[in-house]
């Protein structure tokens, strides 16, 4: 645990790239095996279930510590993080226990079946052997997420340098469903066991958004177009008569898409192909936040597979019959692609089209009426490109249409959390509804540094009334909003979901009577 702690110490006080890096090596270098694959899986997302409820930390530290709540909670909006917060407040440990990150892993599993007593005395007997960087590091195990600004490309590339095997390898060894208890951490980063496992995914080829004029690429002769859709994008794996449908947050869907489990398997051999989850009804792509609606469940109704009917677009083949298939050029694997879907007449899985044009200038104006079929702009690739691991700037570019934007006035702020918990930065802003204002949306990137310190200054001059870590201020600061879609919500107090919202700029020159309104707002959707 000492090295687990001293490790997310150094990712947490550095915001240079080699020194989370070398962090990371020097971790590998003395961590032993289970706790190398105890790092691996919770910087993936592969952390088990919440073992004991947060409320329980609060109050137990409360019974240790004698503090009255309201002091808590103010404690708490200033820190910004409830497990930095209770090792804080908690008094000096009286004892020291030195365990390993696997053994503490190990216990938290099996503190899930124990009463609430044993836990309480597991987690007051845990707090009173560690220090505060030992005791952050345990509440996170229990019950918080990792925001220490490590990327999976930056994990990947700290792999890369400790042991010396290439990074496409190891995105692909380290994917798919593995488990602590059933892995060895080198066999798993030299990808011994991708074979056996059928489920096992490829790391996603990925597009830099175009940084150029299109014409600035070449001939148009040498690009294929297709439309950029705005869904869920994944891997459609059948092996062996098992089907997998990966996300490309590593997610197994099957449950969420039982109707795209039943096409897979309808589909002649063994393939892994690579498309967009779309919701489509009467042949038109719907909206993505009725695609939503699908999300995290675990059982689908009839009635919601009815009202919100799915389909997925293919435009890439990585795996044919046990081949691999992404070192071929990409015209090849279409024609493979195409001869596997054309063969078959199963009508919710379609090949995306290729959008054909003249010249760049026409592509440019199919480009522009891209919302009209609720595509965020098009796909461009270069015809002889091979499919590669991760991003690789040349051969696919995002050309998406520009943004929408609203100006919208600042309402709520909440500190953040880390090396920002000093500041207000996560901020929810409003628009007008007649005499009154509504909530459209939540946003927590767009500003600098500095704009962040005087924003904050703001909020603390400006309070109105605070709801835990949360402030409302004062109508009065106006912000330009981006963002790549908006679709009717009944899940918010404006009727409408804004799709990736972010600050685009502070709008100095304009006061709240000048906002945005709802209604006027929704004439965005399409």
């Amino acid at each position: 645990m000492k090295h687990f702690a001293e490790l997310i110490l150094s990712l947490e006080s550095s915001n240079k790239t080699t020194a989370k890096i070398d962090a990371m090596v020097n971790y590998l270098n003395v961590a032993a095996d289970k706790d190398k694959l105890w790092f691996l899986a919770l910087f993936t997302g592969k952390r088990p279930k919440r073992p004991i409820n947060t409320n329980y930390l609060k109050q137990w530290a409360l019974e240790i510590t004698h503090l009255p709540e309201w002091l808590f909670l103010e404690s708490y909006s200033s820190v910004g993080d409830l497990g930095e917060t209770l090792s804080l407040i908690l008094p000096a440990p009286e004892n020291i226990i030195d365990k390993s990150l696997n053994q503490w892993m190990s216990e938290l599993l099996e503190l899930k079946a124990k009463t609430d007593d044993e836990k309480k005395q597991y987690v007051l007997e845990s707090w009173n052997g560690l220090d505060y960087t030992e005791r952050f590091i345990f509440n996170k195990l229990i019950g918080g997420s990792f925001r220490i600004g490590v990327s999976k490309k930056l994990l990947i590339n700290a792999l890369a340098k400790y042991s010396g095997i290439d990074t496409s390898q190891l995105m692909h060894s380290i994917m798919g469903k593995w488990t602590v208890d059933d892995v060895n951490f080198e066999e798993l980063i030299q990808g011994t066991n991708i074979n056996p496992d059928n489920s096992k995914p490829f790391p996603f080829c990925l597009a830099y958004p175009l940084e150029k004029e299109p014409a600035d690429l070449g001939d148009l002769e040498e690009w294929q177009a297709e439309f950029k859709w705005d869904g869920i994008r994944g891997q459609f794996i059948k092996r062996n008569n098992e089907i997998f449908i990966w996300s490309r947050g590593e997610e197994l869907v099957n449950p969420q898409f039982p109707e795209l489990v039943e096409a897979l398997s309808k589909l002649n051999g063994d393939f892994v192909l690579d498309g967009e989850i779309l919701a489509v009804k009467d042949d038109e792509v719907l909206n993505f936040n009725e695609l939503q609606k699908r999300l995290n469940r675990k059982t689908i109704s009839a009635k919601m597979m009815k009202e919100i009917p799915v389909a997925t677009f293919v435009y890439d083949i990585l795996e044919l019959e046990g081949e691999d298939l992404r070192e071929k050029p990409m015209v090849e694997r279409r024609l493979i692609l195409e001869e596997l879907i054309d063969n078959s007449d199963i009508e919710n899985i379609r090949i995306s089209e290729i959008v054909l044009a003249k010249d760049w200038e026409e592509l440019a104006e199919i480009r522009e009426k891209s919302r009209d079929n609720n595509s965020e702009g098009l796909m461009l690739k270069q015809k002889n490109s091979h499919y590669h691991s991760g991003r690789k700037k040349g051969d696919w570019w995002k050309w998406k249409v520009d943004p929408l934007t609203i100006d919208a006035v600042l309402i709520y702020a909440q500190k953040g959390s880390g090396r920002r918990s000093g500041f207000y930065t996560d901020y929810t802003f409003a628009v007008k509804k007649e005499d009154q204002l509504v909530t459209i949306a939540k946003a927590y990137s767009g500003l600098t540094d500095k704009e962040i310190m005087e924003v904050s200054r703001f909020v603390t001059k400006n309070s109105l009334e605070k709801f835990g870590p949360v402030r409302t201020v004062k109508p009065e600061l106006v912000f330009e909003i981006a963002f790549e879609g908006i679709g009717f919500s009944n899940r918010h107090k404006s009727g409408v979901a804004l799709r990736f919202p972010r600050i685009v700029r502070w709008r100095r020159d304009k006061t709240a009577a000048e906002i945005d309104d709802i209604e006027e707002v929704k004439k965005l959707i399409t």
